[in-house]
């Protein structure tokens, strides 16, 4: 079975910068890696893509693999791919063999034709140099994959962040990091901790660990961006008169102050008073308004409550 294309592989075009490469090497490798992936080809799947990524992360590698193609390993530094070219082409190609310097075997394939050829030759300097080392068919120096995990946080923790234990699911029963959370962080941000990833092989850098924010459901507050909502309940009479209250954020207490003439839905806005922005403007606490009426009156409040009715022409239904 032919090779498949490294480019192909990767899906990406020839003509991919090396920094297109290792952003679509990073993003399959965090896709198909065994420790995230447990499809039963995810494994060889992300063996191919490393070896993809090896070849054509590497320029010189990369150049190689362009001008002689699958033979690229088979064929020693310092071959001009024309005279290679013309040494291997045409039907009735057969295979045969030189030594190098170090006395491996170097093969080669031989077309129709071209029987009289001299290899050594055909080689030159590659024999006079030296000659850098080849991993062959091994995977080499692969910087390990990028990983994610979720971290679920209160409001209040999100607000204040701080330093936090926390515990990766792994082999053996995971492993336990201390991490730095910003304050004001918000639901869905990623927080990256450099080579907390996989492992990489042969001594290359391992990858980065990203921690997904999950922002818990909270009794009190709704965070929307960096918004916080929360609601706001008034006596009728703080409603009707106006007045300045207080609220509780999970920044501590703050004062709101309240229109007369305030129904119950409308929302006050705090500004600032919302989630912490360590890079610009903070969020807004917005107070919804929730009129609330005792559940049970004393004789002084009844008769006040049957007093107001007698006088007041309010009508909340009317259309007017």
């Amino acid at each position: 079975m032919a090779e498949r294309d490294f480019y192909e592989i990767l899906g990406v075009p020839r003509t991919a910068s090396q920094d297109e490469i290792q952003r679509v090497y990073r993003k399959l490798a965090r896709t198909y890696h065994p420790d995230v992936n447990k499809s039963p080809d995810a494994e060889d799947r992300f063996k191919e893509i490393s070896e993809a990524y090896e070849v054509l992360s590497d320029p010189e590698t990369r150049r190689r693999y362009d001008a002689f193609g699958p033979d690229f390993r088979r064929v020693p530094e310092g071959v001009d791919p024309a005279a290679y070219a013309r040494a291997g082409a045409g039907a009735g190609a057969r295979p045969g063999w030189a030594r190098g310097p170090g006395g491996e075997e170097i093969h080669f394939t031989v077309g129709e034709g071209f029987e009289g050829i001299d290899i050594e030759d055909l080689l030159g300097s590659v024999f006079g140099g030296r000659r850098r080392g080849a991993t062959g068919r091994g995977w080499g120096r692969v910087p390990g994959a990028d990983q994610e995990a979720e971290l679920t946080l209160t409001v209040e923790e999100a607000y204040r962040g701080g330093r936090r234990t926390i515990t990766i699911p792994g082999p053996g029963g995971g492993r336990t990091l201390e991490v730095n959370i910003p304050p004001g962080v918000t639901d869905g941000q990623r927080i990256r901790i450099e080579g907390q990833g996989g492992a990489g092989s042969d001594g290359a850098r391992a990858g980065d660990l990203y921690l997904i924010v999950r922002i818990a459901d909270h009794p009190r507050y709704r965070v929307e961006g960096r918004d916080i909502h929360v609601r706001l309940p008034l006596t009728p009479s703080e409603a009707a008169l106006g007045a300045t209250v207080a609220v509780e954020t999970p920044g501590g207490e703050a004062k709101v102050k309240v229109p007369p003439g305030t129904s119950s839905g409308r929302r006050l806005r705090l500004r600032g008073q919302g989630m912490p922005n360590p890079r610009g403007r903070p969020g807004d606490l917005l107070a919804e308004v929730r009129i609330m009426v005792p559940p049970k009156l004393s004789d002084e409040e009844r008769r006040l409550y049957e007093q107001l009715a007698r006088v007041s022409t309010f009508n909340p239904r009317s259309r007017s």
